[in-house]
C-alpha cells in the first residue's frame, strides 16, 4: 500500500464507527492489517564512522530507555520496553499524551529520556526519576522522542521505507498538542560534520538510518550508531569496599562476554554519587559469593565477589592493549526489562 493511501486513511478518521454488519466487517477486514501485540525493535549496529550518500539520514543518539507506545482500541495505551515488559505505569505522562494524538490505533517507536540543563539526554537522571534499577517510581518529567511509526489506524507500515514512515509520523504528531511526545528530528547534513558537532556538544553520538529501508527487527545494518564516547553494558562481578569512598564502593569489577563465558575487563571507580553508590552497595551485598565468577588470580582478598546478575552501563574512552577499559565512568544500572546486551568481545 502506498504511503499516500496509508496517510489518507490515518488522518481522515475513516475507520468505521459503531457496530458493523457482517458484510461491512468482511469488507473492512480486507483493507486492514492485524495490529501486532509486540514488534521486536530494529537495533542500530555500531560503526566507526558515519556513512555517506543521499540515502542516509541522521539523528541525535538519545541516552534513555527504548520504548514502543501502543495505542489500541477503546483508547487503551501500552508502553512496552525493548524486552517486552509493560511499563505503562512508569511513564504516565507519555501514556496520557499518547491519547491526544487522536488516532484509532498506532505503534510508535522511540526513546524515553530525561534532559539535563543543556537539553541533552541524561541516563542517570532518568534512572533516578524511576527509582533506580528495579525501582517502582514513575518518570512524569520524561520526554518520549518518537523516531518511527510501525502501525497506524489498521495499517502495518513496516514495509514502507524509513523516509515514508517518518513523513507519516511527522503528520501524525502534528494533529494535537502532546507535551511529552516529540519528534526526533532527522538532520539533512553531512554525517561527518554532524558527528563532529554532536561530539563538540558532549552528546553520546549520532544514529544513521537508510531512508529507503523497511523496518526490520534486529541488528541488520539499516540503522547505524556512531559514538563520540563509547558506552557499553558490562556485568558487575565484584567490588572493592572502601571506608572513604562514596557509599563505601571504591571500585566496581567488570566483565564482558566472550563466547559462552565472562572475561574480566577492568574496573570503574568514578561516576557515582553518594546516593547511587549507597543504593548500589545495598544491592550488591545481597549477591555476595565465595569465589569470583571469572578467572581472577592474584587479585586482593579484600574484593567482594558477586553473582554476575547486575549489568552496569559504563562510559569509557578506549581499550588498553591488554583488553581493559580506559578512563571508565559509571552511568547507572541497566534494567532487566530493557534487555541491554552485555558487551561481546570478539
Amino acid at each position: 500500500m502506498c504511503a499516500q493511501r496509508v496517510l489518507g486513511a490515518g488522518l481522515s478518521g475513516d475507520t468505521p464507527k459503531g457496530p458493523l454488519t457482517r458484510r461491512q466487517k468482511a469488507v473492512f477486514d480486507l483493507f486492514t492489517d492485524p495490529m501486532p501485540d509486540r514488534v521486536e525493535p530494529c537495533l542500530a549496529r555500531l560503526a566507526s564512522k558515519p556513512p555517506s550518500g543521499d540515502d542516509w539520514a541522521f539523528e541525535v543518539k538519545w541516552d534513555g530507555y527504548r520504548l514502543a507506545v501502543h495505542i489500541g482500541p477503546r483508547r487503551k495505551v501500552r508502553i512496552v520496553t525493548r524486552g517486552g515488559h509493560d511499563w505503562t505505569s512508569r511513564f504516565p505522562t507519555i501514556a496520557h499524551d499518547a491519547l491526544e494524538l487522536g488516532v484509532d490505533s498506532a505503534i510508535v517507536d522511540g526513546e524515553a529520556v530525561v534532559l539535563d540543563e543543556r537539553g541533552a539526554s541524561d541516563f542517570g537522571a532518568l534512572q533516578k526519576a524511576l527509582g533506580g534499577r528495579g525501582g517502582k517510581r514513575f518518570a512524569s518529567e520524561a520526554i518520549f522522542y518518537a523516531f518511527d511509526l510501525l502501525y497506524l489506524n489498521g495499517h502495518d507500515l513496516r514495509a514502507l521505507g524509513c523516509g515514508e514512515r517518518r513523513a507519516i509520523l511527522d503528520d501524525t504528531l502534528g494533529i494535537a498538542p502532546h507535551g511529552s511526545i516529540h519528534m526526533s528530528e532527522d538532520i539533512n547534513a553531512d554525517g561527518a560534520a554532524f558527528l563532529r558537532l554532536a561530539c563538540e556538544m558532549d552528546l553520546e553520538g549520532i544514529i544513521a538510518k537508510r531512508r529507503s529501508a523497511p523496518y526490520r527487527s534486529g541488528r541488520g545494518g539499516e540503522w547505524l550508531k556512531i559514538k563520540c564516547v563509547q558506552s557499553e553494558s558490562f556485568v558487575i562481578i565484584g567490588y572493592d569496599p572502601s571506608t572513604v569512598a562514596l557509599g563505601g564502593v571504591g571500585r566496581l569489577l567488570l566483565a564482558a562476554r566472550q563466547g559462552d563465558h565472562l572475561v574480566y575487563v577492568g574496573g570503574v571507580g568514578t561516576g557515582f554519587t553518594h546516593a547511587s553508590a549507597t543504593a548500589l552497595r545495598e544491592q550488591m551485598d545481597q549477591l555476595i559469593i565465595f569465589k569470583p565468577a571469572v578467572n581472577m588470580k592474584g587479585r586482593p582478598k579484600s574484593y567482594r565477589w558477586l553473582t554476575p546478575t547486575l549489568v552496569a552501563e559504563i562510559e569509557f574512552r578506549a581499550w588498553t592493549d591488554d583488553g581493559k577499559l580506559r578512563h571508565a565512568a559509571f552511568k547507572g544500572l541497566r534494567e532487566e526489562a530493557d534487555e541491554a546486551a552485555v558487551y561481546q568481545l570478539s
